[in-house]
C-alpha cells in the first residue's frame, strides 16, 4: 500500500473532469460495474467521496457506517456541483498527516487511516476507468494514485474471503501489461471491458 501521504487532489480532480463529460444521455448506460449504470456510478462516487472525507477527519457517523452495499446510489438534480466539491473536500481533508494515522471507519468497516487512504485511492482510480470506459472517454490516471491502487489490490488478491467483498475473481492480465490493466484486473475487472 502506502506508507506516505498521498496527495488524492490530481485523482480527485481527473474523476471531476470525467464527470463534467457525462452528457445527460449517458446516463442509463451500462458501467463495468454489476447493477450501476452511470447514474448510479455517479451516485456512489457522491457517497464515497462523502464517507472518506468524514473518515479522513474521523468525524464517524451515518456516512463513514453505511456499507456500499446497503441501496443502489441515484443522482439528485444538484450532481453536477455536488461531486466536484465533495471530491476536492476529500482531496484536501487527505492532505492532512492525522488523516493518515490512527484509526478510521470507511463503509462500517473500522481500518486504520493509513489502509483508509489507500482504499480512497483506489476507489477513485478505479471508478475513475469505470466512468471512462462507459462513457467513452479517455483516461490516464494520477501515477501516484495508480501505484496506491495497485498496492492495495495486489495486497488483496491472496484474501481468501475475497469473493465475500467488493471484489469479484481476480482476472488475469500479463505481468508485462500496463500497470492500471494489472490493477484493473486485480480488482475483478476485465481490462478489455467495453459497453
Amino acid at each position: 500500500m502506502t506508507d506516505t501521504i498521498l496527495d488524492l487532489g490530481p485523482q480527485a480532480r481527473l474523476v471531476a473532469r470525467l464527470a463534467e463529460g457525462v452528457r445527460e444521455e449517458q446516463l442509463g448506460a451500462v458501467t463495468p460495474c454489476p447493477d450501476y449504470a452511470v447514474r448510479n456510478l455517479l451516485g456512489h462516487l457522491i457517497g464515497l467521496a462523502v464517507a472518506f472525507r468524514d473518515a479522513g477527519r474521523k468525524d464517524l457517523g451515518a456516512t463513514t457506517d453505511t456499507s456500499p452495499d446497503a441501496a443502489a446510489p441515484d443522482l439528485g438534480p444538484g450532481w453536477r456541483e455536488e461531486l466536484p466539491k465533495a471530491l476536492d473536500e476529500l482531496a484536501e481533508v487527505w492532505r492532512d498527516p492525522a488523516a493518515w494515522t490512527g484509526m478510521t471507519r470507511a463503509g462500517g468497516v473500522d481500518l486504520p487511516g493509513q489502509v483508509a487512504g489507500a482504499v480512497a485511492a483506489d476507489e477513485l482510480v478505479m471508478h475513475g476507468w469505470d466512468l471512462a470506459r462507459a462513457t467513452g472517454q479517455d483516461y490516464e490516471p494520477d501515477p501516484a494514485a495508480l501505484r496506491a491502487s495497485y498496492g492495495f489490490l495486489r495486497a488483496a488478491a491472496d484474501d481468501p474471503n475475497r469473493g465475500n467483498g467488493p471484489f469479484g475473481p481476480v482476472v488475469p492480465v500479463p505481468e508485462d501489461a500496463p500497470l492500471l490493466d494489472r490493477a484493473v484486473g486485480l480488482s475483478g475487472r476485465d481490462p478489455g471491458w467495453k459497453p
